[in-house]
């Protein structure tokens, strides 16, 4: 578990970090805040394209030696991002750092699964949400000490000792691979890349070229549309149609995407808010974000242990009620707001998501067989990348079209987002795991 850990953390840490630190890069690589927001879609993207490819990987090829090379690839592209001179560098090489963070995020669910027996799953997952809500907490104030005496490459240099630590302890105590006699379905991969890249840069591009944006959107769907045909002839696909038929993983999944992406609206947006427009330090940007981070480690645990006696249908809806009004509370903030006005709210916001994180993990891990683990960890990381991609792609998008308070457009989405997901939520009471269907 700690060699998970220190994997979880060292990508966790990573991304709080690059958020925070976007209007510092975008003012030294002198771009534009919407081309920006891409250090954090490039990133959110390769991960994007990689996750079920890596979840594939490690039910066929075994956990142990695909988890580390997903640690080893993280590393050498944390270095490459820090040695960028250029936007357009530090973009190519945050894409190839999510590729490898890919590994990372859809591996750990699926050890855990396999490493911890069933009435402590809850628990084991439980403490990787603690690690990314305590990461992401320490990310803001580590991203301000840094920024305060060093430059920004610094900010990934981070990584490096992480990366060691963490593939050291992962190779020590790491369970035998056990592999499974099947083929990597290399069209299926390819379809998945294509589908989902197309996607999301048409996303992105519907805030500069509307025409090209709807070219890219079909091509997407299209893309999609035969990755579902070609997915559903395979017994194991690399797409797992056949745990997306069980009506309890499949809300599961679209409850968490809606949180994501409410959560990402916020995280890439308030920076440039408390900076741009409040003119407000980075020091003080990055202890004005802690709480959201903060608050989830206080609420993670404990939604952790109440999954036992409660619904996670319940917990969840919840937790996505309280999110959505922490941020309504943020879209209607004063012009010139107190640090106690934008604490709350943000405190708010940690508890709703911490208490609906924990639960809806562990439904989604324990949805489906054993055997299909693997699937299931590669979908818990994909509908929380599918929710940062689709939020970050908006994000970019209101900026270019926003002339006037982008930052509260942003933020009545995320809203949105939280709302709907928690109204879907609450039709999962109903829904049952496939060992009780069968």
């Amino acid at each position: 578990m700690f060699a998970l850990l220190a994997g979880v953390a060292m990508a966790s840490l990573d991304s709080a970090i690059a958020n925070i630190a976007l209007p510092t890069i975008a003012k030294e690589l002198e771009a534009s805040a919407a081309a920006t927001v891409w250090v954090v879609n490039a990133f959110q993207l390769g991960t994007a394209l990689c996750l079920l490819p890596a979840a594939a990987m490690g039910e066929i090829r075994g956990l142990r030696p695909v988890y580390a090379f997903g640690i080893a690839a993280f590393g050498l592209a944390s270095l490459a991002c820090a040695l960028s001179r250029s936007h357009t560098w530090l973009v190519l090489f945050r894409l190839l750092q999510g590729a490898g963070g890919a590994f990372l995020a859809a591996l750990v669910p699926a050890i855990v699964r396999r490493i911890q027996p069933r009435p402590r799953i809850a628990s084991g997952l439980a403490w990787v949400a603690l690690t990314v809500a305590a990461s992401g907490a320490a990310g803001p104030s580590v991203a301000a000490a840094i920024l305060s005496v060093a430059r920004w490459p610094w900010l990934f240099l981070v990584n490096v000792p992480i990366c060691v630590l963490a593939m050291w302890a992962f190779l020590r105590n790491a369970p035998a691979a056990e592999p499974q006699d099947r083929r990597f379905d290399r069209g299926g991969a390819l379809l998945c890349a294509v589908a989902l890249g197309l996607l999301v840069i048409g996303v992105d591009t519907l805030g500069v070229d509307t025409r090209l944006a709807g070219i890219e959107l079909v091509a997407g769907a299209i893309a999609l549309a035969l990755l579902v045909a070609q997915q559903s002839r395979r017994s194991t696909p690399l797409v797992p149609l056949d745990l997306m038929r069980i009506p309890l993983f499949s809300l599961s999944v679209l409850t968490s995407i809606c949180s994501y992406a409410a959560q990402i609206l916020a995280y890439v947006s308030l920076p440039f808010l408390f900076q741009s427009a409040q003119h407000r330090s980075a020091v003080e940007t990055g202890l004005l974000v802690t709480p959201w981070p903060l608050l989830v480690i206080f609420a993670a645990p404990i939604a952790g242990r109440l999954t036992a006696r409660y619904p996670a249908a319940l917990l969840g809806s919840l937790g996505l009620a309280a999110l959505a009004a922490g941020l309504a509370c943020l879209a209607t903030m004063p012009a010139a707001p107190s640090i106690v006005d934008i604490v709350w709210r943000m405190a708010l916001c940690g508890v709703g998501f911490g208490f609906f994180q924990t639960p809806n993990n562990a439904t989604l891990m324990t949805a489906g067989p054993l055997d299909r683990a693997g699937a299931a960890g590669g979908m818990l990381a994909m509908a929380r990348i599918l929710g940062w991609c689709l939020g970050s792609a908006l994000v970019a998008v209101v900026f270019a079209l926003a002339h006037s308070q982008p930052t509260t457009a942003c933020l009545e989405l995320a809203c949105g987002f939280a709302t709907f997901g928690a109204i879907v939520s609450v039709s999962r009471f109903r829904a049952r795991p496939a060992e009780a269907q069968a």
